[in-house]
């Protein structure tokens, strides 16, 4: 895709109730340049996926839209396959919406677990904890270290993104306890309220501290967060915080399942890209 075509790609997803982020096109293009697949007809676009790559053994499927007035034409199928294709022997992980589950399997993905998306209004106040450290260029390779547990590979160029300090729609934070990264997240503004992912941490303790710190930037406004539903703390913190479900997707795998952290991922990054 080119940048006229992601941005093209996004709107689709707007339109979808896929809510995306406000600055999500440089990241999402950074993440895999060669993975962003649109299919035409005679000029026109009819439908996108993206296969993003991570390192040589994994790679997501996202993005996955066939334009309406075009269903059932065989273009959605068409563009799949090739997502598929580019992928090669990875493992493949998608986020699907649940009546597609079926569909998926007979393209050979299994069912892991199911993520919960809650939303509620914001309501925490900003902790004055002195671990809680803005995300910038002197913490981030600390957190790409970090990251690469819960990834299933290495996406440093998107996260150099997706952690950029001068970003106004974004703001991150990582808890640093005596020098060691133990958690981080980020929240962005989207068309409609903020989302906050990735939320990972080492404890429930740590996590609670990160969403409140932010969720404070977004206070009184919607936020999202994207829980794995095996992670009960998860569960809780977003009950906790007057967060509730309000859609759901099924995490599924082609090939060998991941071995992620799945107790001390708190909010996923996004359904796109895993």
């Amino acid at each position: 895709m080119s940048e006229a075509d992601l941005k093209r790609a996004l709107s689709w997803a707007a339109e979808e109730g896929w809510n995306p982020g406000l600055d999500d096109l440089e990241p999402f293009r950074t993440a895999d340049p060669g993975g962003l697949f649109m299919a035409w007809n005679e000029g026109e676009p009819v439908a996108c996926i993206s296969g993003i790559r991570y390192g040589d053994d994994y790679g997501f499927i996202g993005f996955y839209i066939c334009r309406p007035e075009h269903r059932g034409k065989g273009y959605g199928i068409a563009i799949w396959k090739h997502a598929i294709a580019y992928l090669g022997a990875r493992t493949i992980g998608l986020d699907g919406v649940v009546d597609q589950q079926d569909n998926y399997r007979t393209s050979g993905f299994d069912l892991a677990h199911r993520n919960i998306r809650q939303s509620g209004i914001a309501m925490a106040d900003s902790p004055m904890d002195p671990r809680l450290s803005p995300l910038g260029q002197g913490v981030f390779p600390s957190i790409r270290d970090y990251d690469q547990d819960f990834s299933g590979g290495d996406r440093a160029g998107f996260l150099k993104l997706w952690c950029a300090p001068m970003v106004s729609s974004r703001r991150g934070f990582a808890f640093v306890d005596d020098g060691v990264v133990k958690g981080y997240g980020v929240i962005r503004q989207c068309d409609d309220g903020f989302k906050i992912g990735p939320l990972f941490a080492d404890t429930p303790e740590i996590a609670d501290t990160l969403f409140r710190a932010l969720a404070g930037q977004a206070k009184g406004q919607t936020v999202y967060l994207d829980t794995p539903e095996p992670n009960q703390a998860a569960l809780e913190l977003a009950e906790r915080h007057e967060l509730s479900p309000v859609f759901e997707t099924a995490r599924m795998y082609k090939g060998q399942a991941p071995d992620l952290p799945l107790e001390r991922t708190f909010g996923i990054t996004t359904f796109e890209l895993g």
